[in-house]
C-alpha cells in the first residue's frame, strides 16, 4: 500500500513541477533571438562559396577517361 501511494505522490510531484515550469515566463535564448538569422547567413555563405567553386574554378567535368587516355604499346 505504501509503494502505491508513494509512486502516486511522486507522479503528482513531477506533474506539479511540469505545470509550474510551463507557467514560468520564457526568456528568449540565443537561438530564439538569432537562430533564423544564423541559419540564413550560413545558407547564404554556403551558396556563395559553392557558386564560386562551380563557376570560377577551372574544373574539368566529366569523369570518363574514354578518348583522353591512349593505350601504350605492349612490350613483349
Amino acid at each position: 500500500v505504501d509503494v502505491c501511494s508513494c509512486s502516486h505522490s511522486s507522479a503528482r510531484g513531477i506533474q506539479h513541477t511540469a505545470v509550474r515550469q510551463a507557467h514560468r515566463k520564457h526568456e528568449p535564448t540565443f537561438h530564439d533571438k538569432y537562430g533564423t538569422m544564423v541559419l540564413l547567413g550560413g545558407a547564404t555563405m554556403f551558396s556563395a562559396v559553392w557558386g564560386y567553386v562551380l563557376t570560377q574554378l577551372k574544373i574539368e567535368w566529366g569523369f570518363s577517361p574514354v578518348g583522353r587516355i591512349t593505350p601504350r604499346e605492349w612490350r613483349e
